[in-house]
């Protein structure tokens, strides 16, 4: 028999019912841990990009060009528009059947909602720069990352959590996890 992993915490050492879910062997963690370490992936590179843009948008920062930055900010607005719109109408969908959080009035899809609010604010400032409507100012750029920063990062981790092992086997069946699809 493989190795045991436990790490179970407060939330996700119980099933629905409260009854106490035995320790995983690292082959089934691994199965139940799957699409939180595909999500993982996919959000750090909106992570990297993020912390990319802030730097360049910070006064003793690495500047870049202003084209670049706006080409930048432009895909990273375009791709996690793209990645949430991916989620809401493929993945959420299949995983809220049986997990709650993913059901649309609750706080994973409405941060989604709150994010993009920002991300079309963003995305048409940017637009505007690259079309010359507007000089791009960076301290602009700055403020209009920062009205969606402390949310976006939440959700990044939040999402990456619900999706880990422990709470998945709340949910899911070792002989599920293969169909659902990130």
């Amino acid at each position: 028999m493989g190795k045991k992993m436990n790490g179970a915490t407060a939330a996700g050492d119980s099933t629905r019912e409260g009854e106490p879910l035995p320790p995983l062997s690292m082959k089934d963690f691994q199965v139940y841990n799957r699409l939180s370490v595909q999500m993982d992936q996919f959000h750090n590179h909106f992570r990297l990009v993020w912390n990319d843009l802030q730097n360049a948008c910070a006064p003793a920062g690495k500047q870049k060009h202003p084209r670049q930055l706006i080409l930048t900010g432009l895909a990273f607005c375009s791709q996690l528009d793209f990645h949430h719109s991916i989620e809401e109408q493929h993945v959420f969908p299949v995983l809220a059947k049986k997990m709650p959080e993913f059901r649309k009035e609750l706080d994973l899809l409405q941060q989604h909602k709150k994010i993009h609010a920002g991300l079309a604010e963003l995305e048409r400032y940017l637009e505007d720069c690259r079309t010359g409507e507007a000089e791009l100012d960076r301290a602009e750029v700055k403020r209009l990352m920062d009205a969606f920063g402390d949310v976006l990062w939440k959700h990044l981790d939040e999402e990456v959590q619900t999706l880990g092992a422990q709470n998945m086997r709340r949910y899911w069946t070792l002989k599920e996890m293969p169909g659902l699809q990130m």
